[in-house]
């Protein structure tokens, strides 16, 4: 398996990427990446992904390299997609009207995917999620508010929104409970 290929490695200079993987140290750097190109959701350019993962050009390459040959070998809806010098991971050709008509509701695929980030955050402030989704997400959050899927109220003190989840998104989406969370809760 590639993931195993690549092992985490500690740098001096601490990333958003690199800190949380500290918390989870088995987490491969062709992992990180996908995430990285998961939630980002637009094609990035290497020097933006090595900024993420804090790690040398050459290995995040490899590491790329390793990730979208793993991609081209499965029979999976998703590939990663090199052109002009960025990467993306996306539907395979021909697969986005299959997904249209599978959506419940009338969302685009780059709005689901910041749906899905203020889904799995719970509570995140508008500013945070631009710096994961970048600057399309201030279109997505309009639609998503219009929609009534999420909730925005401005910060107590600063200048941004809390961003949550709406009852009509619990009503919509089934999210399956956090395990940890709830072991958590009972340890209380």
């Amino acid at each position: 398996m590639v993931s195993n290929l690549f092992p985490i490695t500690t740098s001096s200079q601490p990333s958003e990427l690199s800190s949380s993987s500290k918390e989870i140290p088995d987490i491969s750097l062709p992992a990180r990446l996908e995430a990285i190109l998961y939630l980002k959701g637009k094609p990035m350019r290497l020097e933006e992904i090595i900024e993420y993962v804090n790690e040398e050009k050459e290995i995040v390459e490899q590491a790329l390299f390793a990730l979208t040959a793993e991609y081209a070998q499965r029979d999976t809806a998703l590939e990663i997609n090199e052109r002009n010098g960025t990467y993306s991971l996306q539907l395979r050709a021909g697969l986005g009207e299959l997904v249209q008509n599978l959506l419940p509701v009338d969302i685009s695929v780059a709005t689901l995917r910041t749906l899905a980030t203020i889904a799995l955050k719970k509570r995140i402030l508008q500013s945070d999620l631009v710096d994961i989704r970048g600057s399309g997400v201030y279109e997505h959050i309009k639609e998503l508010v219009s929609q009534k899927f999420i909730d925005r109220k401005r910060q107590r003190e600063g200048r941004s929104y809390w961003l949550t989840l709406s009852e009509k998104f619990h009503q919509t989406f089934t999210i399956l409970p956090d395990i940890k969370s709830e072991k958590d809760g009972k340890a209380a």
